[in-house]
């Protein structure tokens, strides 16, 4: 694998895609990947870099949330993050070692990202 060359699932996870359209992106020239020893798929740095601005065409803004976390509630192994983000509040659990990894915070700017099929909702 080239130096500064991550695989393509690392690549996708760091970009908060899929693999699926980490592939889409390539077979289409919305993102430049390279070929590893094994003919394995692998991003260049260069390309992630290029990428994290996640401009509007880069990534659908449909489903990006950023803004501020304004409460973090830790109990156990899970967390409860809430993220003012414009005018949605979005609450999130997420485990105690992701808060501490992301280095949540009141305060510190995060982005949501969702990704579900549906949403159901009763009463």
């Amino acid at each position: 694998m080239p130096r500064q060359a991550v695989p393509a699932a690392e690549a996708a996870r760091r970009l908060g895609i899929s693999l699926d359209t980490l592939r889409r992106w390539d077979r289409v020239g919305k993102i430049r990947t390279l070929r590893d020893a094994a003919n394995r798929r692998v991003v260049p740095a260069s390309e992630l870099d290029r990428l994290s601005g996640r401009s509007e065409t880069d990534v659908s803004a449909r489903n990006r949330f950023p803004g501020i976390v304004r409460s973090v509630q830790v109990d156990g192994l899970l967390a409860l993050v809430e993220l003012e983000a414009g005018p949605f509040r979005v609450v999130a659990v997420i485990t105690r070692e992701a808060v501490k990894q992301l280095g949540l915070e009141p305060g510190s700017p995060a982005t949501a990202l969702v990704k579900a099929t549906s949403v159901l909702l009763e009463r």
